[in-house]
């Protein structure tokens, strides 16, 4: 058998153990893979950044409107009532605590946006306002009548003057009508369900009280509600 020589077996040694060269194309796969890995996490941490600061900026907002006018389509317990009218805005503090089921029924049409575009169909001075969508002038005028003799009547005055409240025709088809007092007139029980007081706009009421009427109470130039507003603090 022929014999090896040493130089030759060193020379096969060097090509065995030699390193393998990698090829582009790997080399290509491995930066794309990298590449692909890096704009993943890079767009992770963009999404979870995000997501941060938007919750961050819900908490400063909520926060900032604690005071802030609430949505009546969204809030159901509110204590005040923001009514916008062509004159000007009356505040009303609502007594849910004594008037449940009125405060309740009010709420319940300020969500539907019932009293948006409501006029003042009756203006009677040293009495009453009242806003509604049906006209009805017998009731109105009857209360006028005993309001203009409530001095010759022994009865006790509990609808003091800015109260605010609603037509108990309201549950014979004549819909949740706004009624303002405007001074101290006998007791009207029977006719009228009290379910809060003016506390700011007053001024804005008698202005209201002022404008001229024809001999049905109704005022001669168109006097509104533009909306109401519900609130939970002043």
């Amino acid at each position: 058998m022929a014999r090896i020589k040493p130089q030759a077996l060193l020379q096969q040694s060097k090509k065995k153990k030699g390193p393998s060269r990698v090829s582009v194309p790997t080399i290509m796969v491995y930066v794309l893979v990298v590449v692909v890995m890096g704009f993943f996490l890079f767009a992770t941490y963009r999404h979870w950044s995000r997501r941060s600061m938007n919750q961050l900026a819900d908490s400063i907002s909520i926060d900032e409107d604690d005071n802030a006018v609430i949505n009546s389509k969204n809030f159901d317990n509110p204590r005040y009532a923001v009514i916008h009218t062509s004159k000007g805005s009356v505040t009303a503090e609502l007594h849910k605590e004594s008037s449940r089921e009125v405060v309740n029924e009010f709420i319940d049409a300020c969500k539907k946006g019932h009293f948006d575009g409501m006029q003042f169909n009756r203006v009677i001075k040293n009495f009453v306002i009242q806003g509604g969508n049906v006209d009805r002038p017998g009731a109105v005028e009857d209360w006028a009548k005993k309001g203009k003799h409530f001095g010759r009547l022994d009865t006790s005055l509990k609808h003091e003057a800015f109260m605010l409240g609603t037509s108990k025709t309201r549950s014979d088809g004549g819909g949740f009508d706004l009624i303002i007092t405007t001074a101290p007139i006998p007791d009207l029980n029977q006719k009228i369900d009290l379910f809060g007081r003016v506390v700011k706009g007053e001024d804005v009421v008698q202005e209201i009280e002022e404008v001229d009427t024809d001999e049905h109470y109704r005022p001669k130039t168109r006097i509104e509600i533009t909306e109401v507003i519900l609130k939970e603090n002043l």
